[in-house]
């Protein structure tokens, strides 16, 4: 019995050779050249789809130069934060004519490293990073600044001088906002859980926290802070070991959202009344900190702003490639303190 095969993929030259004209006219057709008529696109346009034809973007960038493509790293696409940015950056990008590839590092520095080749050698038009944890060092991305190919790198950005663009938001705000809010509302103890000091925004949000106690003379006890990845086993980890003692805090200022849900369904379990008895402060305005009850207070860290920003640099830069180089001061994306029920 004779196997049946797939046809064998159409190309320009085959939809030339069925219609009688010439590979350029169909390559102009194709590409809606203006010097063919409407006519003679419409017909080969028709054929293509008729025989299966698609179109070779690999090709064509290698011969135009420049794939519409621009590659984006995220530390995990299920974080509230980057999961608006991808969406409001892939709708700033796509009326312009790119496309967005999006990679997520899982937060691990390897994957990160694999990630930057890969993007790298499919001739991204641009690099866009959100840093995993634990990056401390950059050299992966350099094939990118060493050929022109615009970097930027948005939220977790190096924490060291490197050649990109950055555009972030006011971490360093943010946590002198949260102290104050804390110490303004009267608490004495506050308690702190942080992600790791390797990654940008934790470094900083910590620095202006611990600026704000400073301020109102206090400071923060050592065996009331926790440095790890902000998951909800790891805030359950620390809040017991906070409420083991026999002095407990009167506030926790979490440097995420997740944490700060974590210690109102702790509170709940051991009986702690909010705000009365322990005021919960989170970061990030995840959609979860306005549902749960009581409500939690955060701060805003406007993803979708920060998006547009990115979005308006890269366009910037891809559409005057003197620019590429030319890089310029941070951009600092404000933060809003959003008052709930929780202080």
């Amino acid at each position: 019995m004779k196997e049946n095969k797939p046809n064998a993929e159409k190309s320009i030259v085959d939809i030339a050779l069925a219609l009688g004209v010439s590979a350029a006219t169909v390559s102009r057709a194709l590409n809606d050249n203006p010097r063919i008529s409407e006519a003679t696109r419409k017909k080969v346009k028709e054929k293509a789809k008729e025989m299966g034809y698609r179109h070779n973007s690999m090709a064509s960038s290698l011969r135009n130069r420049r794939s519409n493509i621009i590659g984006l790293i995220v530390p995990r696409v299920s974080m509230y934060f980057h999961s608006v940015f991808i969406t409001a950056l892939q709708n700033k990008l796509q009326p312009e004519g790119y496309n967005l590839i999006v990679c997520q590092s899982n937060d691990s520095v390897a994957v990160e490293q694999q990630l930057a080749s890969t993007l790298y050698s499919s001739r991204v038009d641009a690099l866009v990073v959100s840093l995993a944890l634990y990056t401390e060092e950059y050299h992966h991305f350099d094939g990118f600044t060493n050929h022109g190919t615009p970097l930027l790198f948005y939220d977790r950005v190096p924490t060291k001088s490197y050649a990109a663009y950055i555009v972030k938001g006011d971490d360093y705000r943010g946590g002198l906002i949260a102290g104050d809010h804390l110490i303004e509302m009267e608490c004495k103890k506050i308690a702190y859980i942080s992600g790791p000091l390797s990654c940008s925004i934790y470094k900083e949000r910590t620095e202006g926290f611990t600026h704000a106690l400073a301020k109102a003379g206090l400071h923060l006890n050592t065996d009331w802070c926790f440095y790890h990845e902000l998951t909800a086993e790891n805030a359950w980890n620390s809040l017991r070991q906070l409420f083991s003692g026999k002095e407990k805090p009167d506030a926790i200022f979490a440097s995420n959202d997740t944490t700060a849900v974590a210690a109102v369904q702790f509170s709940r379990e051991q009986g702690i009344k909010i705000p009365q008895e322990l005021k919960i402060m989170g970061y990030s305005n995840d959609p979860r900190s306005s549902i749960i009850s009581p409500a939690i207070t955060t701060i805003d860290q406007h993803p979708t702003e920060m998006a547009h920003r990115v979005a308006h640099k890269l366009l910037q830069v891809l559409k005057d490639k003197r620019q590429a180089q030319e890089y310029d001061a941070q951009e600092i994306v404000p933060v809003t303190l959003i008052r709930r029920m929780t202080t």
